[in-house]
């Protein structure tokens, strides 16, 4: 059954990007409407991705509950969905970037497996739950070389972080059908938009371009992304929750803006008024998709339909960027910084003599 009364939610990965955003529209803080919350409990373990003064403005209403938690830690989210009457479960939580899969697939294990299934459990043990939506990732269906892949096309993922994700999937849909557990899931292609933490593209060569610095353009550039503003994700993730029958069903999330990174990065530097010898083509990651692109017809039927497009949304997350430098300067230093010498740097050393033209 659809949710249709006042929500109280339980929300993971609350303070990474997507949940950030999700939560401030619940709350009426963010783009869209605020929604029908009688308490949202935001849950973060805030790793490297988690930034809490994403939330830092919505500490004082009386509404909100912030809580620093391992989702894999199965009695305290019990604890948490008893006492709070949480009644909607909304997973977010998940350590979501390919380049670090490959060098360390622990973590992604941990918490995009064993996470899910921790809170599938706790929200057994706890009763109550009226829906858990699982927010999973195109990146199950692997690269498609031709059409889009619909809800039905097999599973097909090709890094460890999209074969932790399948997995997740897996058992939420197996305590669907064996435990009855209220659950849906949502498979949504490339986000971007405010918050986004800068090792992902478009974040990263935004940043990267205002400061003047290279962009490390994988392989030949022409890797295709649909790509989708996170409020429109996030309008979807409610529209879902609001759906009757959506219980034990997947529902691919895309506004269909197919774009090859070459062409992204080109419009990255056109709106931050940079010169294009500024891209570096770097050594291709292992086993890279070349195309995603999802078929999202069964979320479009029931009435859903996305409102920014690709070129408004690109410039407005250029121009949230420009504005809000003291965010991410904070975010790009210290642990990052490490981490972009260890990614890039060789890379960027062995590009020399082959920029962007």
């Amino acid at each position: 059954m659809g949710y249709d009364g006042t929500m109280r939610l339980l929300v993971t990965g609350a303070a990474g990007f997507i949940g950030t955003n999700f939560v401030r529209q619940a709350l009426g803080a963010g783009e869209g409407r605020g929604r029908d919350v009688a308490r949202l409990v935001a849950v973060d373990l805030l790793t490297y991705a988690g930034n809490l003064a994403n939330l830092a403005d919505l500490m004082t209403d009386p509404r909100f509950r912030f809580e620093r938690r391992d989702i894999a830690d199965r009695d305290a989210m019990t604890q948490l969905l008893r006492e709070e009457q949480v009644d909607v479960l909304v997973n977010f939580a998940a350590e979501s970037h390919v380049d670090r899969s490959i060098v360390d697939q622990a973590p992604f294990l941990h918490t995009n497996v064993h996470g899910t299934l921790a809170l599938l459990e706790a929200a057994r043990d706890a009763g109550g739950i009226r829906r858990f939506l699982q927010v999973s990732t195109d990146e199950v269906y692997g690269s498609i070389a031709d059409g889009h892949a619909t809800e039905d096309w097999p599973a097909r993922p090709s890094s460890p972080y999209a074969a932790s994700k399948t997995a997740a999937d897996a058992f939420v849909q197996a305590y669907a059908t064996t435990f009855g557990v209220p659950a849906v899931i949502t498979r949504c292609s490339n986000n971007y938009g405010p918050y986004q933490f800068p090792e992902k593209l478009i974040p990263l060569f935004v940043t990267n371009a205002l400061d003047g610095q290279p962009l490390p353009l994988y392989g030949d550039g022409q890797n295709v992304r649909d790509w989708i503003h996170v409020s429109d994700h996030c309008a979807a993730l409610w529209h879902v929750l609001d759906l009757p029958d959506a219980d034990g069903r997947v529902w691919n999330v895309s506004a269909a803006n197919e774009r090859p990174n070459r062409a992204v990065t080109e419009a990255i530097l056109d709106l931050t008024e940079r010169p294009r010898d500024l891209v570096r083509h770097v050594a291709d990651r292992p086993g890279h998709d070349r195309r995603y692109a999802l078929d999202a017809s069964r979320l479009v039927a029931t009435g859903w339909a996305p409102r920014w497009t690709f070129e408004r949304g690109l410039a407005d997350t250029v121009e949230w960027y420009r504005t809000h430098r003291p965010w991410w300067e904070a975010v790009k230093s210290g642990a990052y910084r490490d981490y972009y010498r260890a990614m890039y740097e060789d890379r960027l050393r062995e590009s020399v003599g082959t920029r962007g033209d």
